[in-house]
C-alpha cells in the first residue's frame, strides 16, 4: 500500500495523482491479460477458434479484457488513495510521537497497606 504524502519526514513526498493512475492501469492491465488469456484459451477449446484464427482470437480476448481492468483499476486505484481531510488527521494523531505525562499526572500507586 503506498504512504500518505504527508507521513513522510522531511519534506519527502508520495507518487502523484498522475502515477497512482498508470500504477493501477499497469496493474488492471497485467491481470487482464492473463485473466484473457484462460478465458480465450478456454473458448477457444470449447468452441474452436472461428474464422479470425486461433491467435487472433486468443489476442482480441486479452487486449479486451486488459483494457476493461486496467481502466476500472487506474480509476480505483486512484479513487481510493484520494484521501480526506478526516482520514489524514486520524493517521497523524495514531503515527505521532507519545506524550510523556509529568508525574503528578500519572495514576497513583497503590502501596502494600491499602491492599491489606
Amino acid at each position: 500500500m503506498p504512504v500518505p504524502v504527508g507521513a513522510m519526514p522531511g519534506g519527502q513526498h508520495g507518487p502523484s495523482t498522475l502515477d497512482k493512475l498508470k500504477m493501477g492501469g499497469m496493474m488492471g492491465g497485467s491481470v487482464g491479460l492473463i485473466i484473457g488469456f484462460i478465458f480465450g484459451f478456454t473458448n477457444i477449446v470449447r468452441f474452436g477458434p472461428g474464422p479470425n484464427g486461433m491467435l487472433r482470437t486468443l489476442g482480441q480476448y486479452m487486449v479486451g479484457s486488459a483494457a476493461t481492468f486496467g481502466f476500472f483499476m487506474a480509476i480505483g486505484t486512484t479513487i481510493r488513495t484520494d484521501s480526506s481531510p478526516i482520514a489524514a488527521e486520524a493517521f497523524a494523531k495514531i503515527n505521532r510521537r507519545p506524550m510523556i505525562l509529568p508525574r503528578q499526572y500519572q495514576y497513583p500507586q497503590a502501596s502494600h497497606e491499602e491492599k491489606n
